[in-house]
């Protein structure tokens, strides 16, 4: 009995603190961690998610992850920290970075988040800090109830106490937005900000930051199913959406390129060029089709999903993310009109792609084409047979072999569970050779949707960690 009372305490406890919350954090929490009911989120989940931007003692430009949940956002951070070590530095001894370099370097970097997701026309941006007149409030009920707690004193700021001893419903009545007009005024709040986002609740405070920056209807607009949280309420794991959201600045639930009709509706992908990519491991077990746009960033840098977890796969080697050749945009063209990655599409559409690539398309020639490319006359054109015809004998501007490095933020995920980048050579060659083939491996086979015939030499003895 004493048990079912304890249940009925914790449930009005929780009924009663949701309903102090403001209707834009009740909005912010049915987005991020689905419409809640029953006990909500569990406290599990939450605590893994409560965790700041803390970097390695081993690597000092490697950002730690503590539990499963967060990589979403930790790896996108990661991505373009490395982003603007590598290419916007001037010093060449990049894993070597002092404290206020880190500092600059991080806040930049969620700087340049924040403004890839600012959608509104107005510039408009938005940081969740605390309500310091909440937090005095909640310091005082957390004494109250907690006498062991009483050494915390009113003004300190919550982020110093523990996650269960905030708890989920606690931590969502003491934020509050805070709106900043220009550019340079969020600079400057960030910084200013920095031990908020090193701190106990840093990763969620930021990743509030930019769906609020972004706007509710704006990212509940992009998701393909408005139902579905942006994490997962029993898993903690963050959804395709989000992870686009922070990569890209658009919550689409998609990877491939443009937009695709299915059943009459509208399904979004991705509609530029990414400045740091994505490969997942999905698409080797063809559960997806990432599109050129991930595929194909601006820099040499892609964030790799596997079925449970996200990791940074890095080059220094620009020639990596080189302009399409001819013959990879033709691919690419193609491809928009064989959504289901058959390798053929039919005839009928051989003058479209043919108009899309600015080829000659007459009907004559076209209807000539047709021919010389389906001689059997089955109606389907091949994507091999057109490249051969059209984009014969393009070679590739990749080097043979290049310096790559792997980051998985997790601990237990790393030899000698220390955080830090592991070096490698890749090969990349236009065929199978047998003499240079490397274990059959889950980053391998995730690199090989992109380069298929890449061969991974690390200087480890073991290949490096998806998961």
């Amino acid at each position: 009995m004493s048990a079912l009372v304890n249940v009925g305490l914790k449930l009005k406890t929780r009924e009663r603190v949701y309903g102090k919350m403001s209707e834009l954090n009740k909005e912010v929490v049915d987005l991020v961690w689905g419409r809640r009911t029953g006990n909500g989120v569990s406290d599990t989940v939450f605590c893994r998610w409560t965790q700041g931007f803390v970097f390695s003692e081993t690597e000092p430009t490697a950002l730690e992850q503590f539990h499963g949940g967060p990589c979403a956002v930790i790896a996108a951070v990661q991505a373009f920290l490395l982003k603007n070590i590598l290419f916007n530095c001037e010093n060449s001894n990049w894993r070597d970075c002092s404290e206020e370099k880190r500092k600059a370097v991080l806040c930049n970097t969620l700087s340049e988040i924040l403004e890839t997701a600012c959608f509104n026309k107005s510039k408009s941006y938005s940081l969740v800090t605390w309500s310091k007149e909440k937090v005095s409030e909640d310091n005082a009920s957390i004494s109250d109830s907690h006498p062991e707690s009483s050494h915390h004193t009113k003004d300190e700021e919550p982020s110093a106490l523990a996650a269960e001893e905030l708890g989920f419903e606690r931590f969502h009545t003491i934020i509050h937005k805070r709106t900043l007009k220009t550019v340079g005024e969020m600079k400057e709040a960030i910084l200013d900000l920095y031990d908020t986002w090193r701190n106990k609740f840093g990763v969620l405070l930021f990743l509030y930051s930019v769906i609020l920056t972004k706007g509710i209807g704006n990212v509940k607009n992009e998701i393909e199913d408005s139902a579905e949280p942006l994490i997962d309420p029993v898993y903690g794991h963050g959804s395709q959406s989000l992870t686009n959201l922070l990569l890209t600045g658009y919550a689409v639930s998609n990877v491939w390129d443009g937009d695709r009709e299915c059943s009459g509706m509208k399904l979004q992908g991705i509609h530029n060029q990414a400045t740091v990519g994505f490969l997942t491991l999905m698409e080797s077990l063809r559960y997806c089709k990432v599109g050129s746009f991930l595929k194909s960033p601006k820099l040499p840098i892609w964030i790799l999903g596997s079925e449970t977890h996200l990791t940074v796969f890095f080059a220094k080697e620009m020639l990596l993310v080189a302009p399409e050749s001819p013959s990879e945009q033709a691919r690419r063209v193609f491809q928009t009109f064989d959504p289901e990655d058959n390798g053929f599409i039919p005839d009928t559409l051989l003058e479209d792609v043919m108009k899309a690539l600015d080829l000659v398309s007459e009907t004559e020639y076209v209807n000539l084409m047709k021919s010389k490319l389906d001689p059997e006359g089955l109606g389907i054109i091949l994507l091999g047979t057109f490249l051969q015809e059209f984009f014969p004998d393009q070679n590739s501007v990749i080097p043979d072999s290049f310096p790559v490095y792997h980051y998985n933020g997790l601990k237990q995920s790393n030899h000698n569970e220390k955080v830090m980048y592991v070096e490698g050579t890749a090969l990349v060659l236009g065929f199978e050779d047998p003499m240079v083939r490397t274990d059959d491996t889950p980053i391998k086979r995730c690199l090989q949707t992109k380069w298929p015939y890449i061969e991974l030499l690390w200087t480890t003895d073991r290949s490096p960690s998806l998961n």
